[in-house]
């Protein structure tokens, strides 16, 4: 069951080679911190990491950031196109064994109505143990909108799997829990 007592712990990974290497400003990153923060109503505290692209060092930094830093939820940016350092949903995957399909299909379906190029994103959602984990587009116009999709469905998530409480301001966005 959810876990009431304490404040969630939220993952934000930027995957990115370039801001990685302070080749360029990260801004994915402060994009969703931002989303958090204004949306979110109970305490919460953020485990930041800019990693570059990769399987490998998006696995291990899923892995950590779940069963190290004991993360509720793990949001992470980046590296869900086709180029071959892309790998973020598979590494997703490999650190996560049970995936929410849901949640991926949603966020292209929101975002085709803005581009036709949505069709090439793969973010995926799965869960490692309690700690919920969903992966969002680069830009930051796209990571609100994706966020604004699937957030109604992530604090009944986090209850389901037994992480942290969360509640949303429903003016910027309802969160779904079933009647008791």
């Amino acid at each position: 069951m959810t876990d009431t007592n304490r404040p969630a712990v939220i993952g934000v990974v930027t995957a990115s080679d370039r801001a990685s290497a302070g080749v360029y400003k990260d801004e994915s990153g402060p994009a969703i911190e931002a989303y958090l923060t204004a949306v979110l109503t109970t305490p919460f505290r953020i485990e930041r990491r800019i990693i570059p692209d990769g399987l490998e060092s998006v696995r291990d930094t899923l892995i950590d950031l779940a069963d190290n830093a004991g993360c509720d939820l793990v949001v992470t940016t980046g590296g869900t196109g086709p180029s071959p350092r892309d790998l973020t949903p598979e590494a997703t995957l490999a650190a996560c064994p049970r995936e929410l399909p849901g949640f991926g299909e949603l966020m292209r379906q929101v975002s085709l109505s803005q581009t036709p190029t949505a069709i090439l994103s793969r973010q995926v959602a799965a869960h490692r143990g309690k700690c919920l984990v969903i992966n969002l587009p680069g830009k930051p116009a796209a990571i609100e909108l994706c966020l604004n999709a699937v957030m109604p469905a992530v604090p009944y998530c986090l209850d389901l799997i037994g992480a942290a409480h969360i509640d949303t301001d429903p003016a910027r966005v309802e969160a779904f829990r079933p009647k008791k």
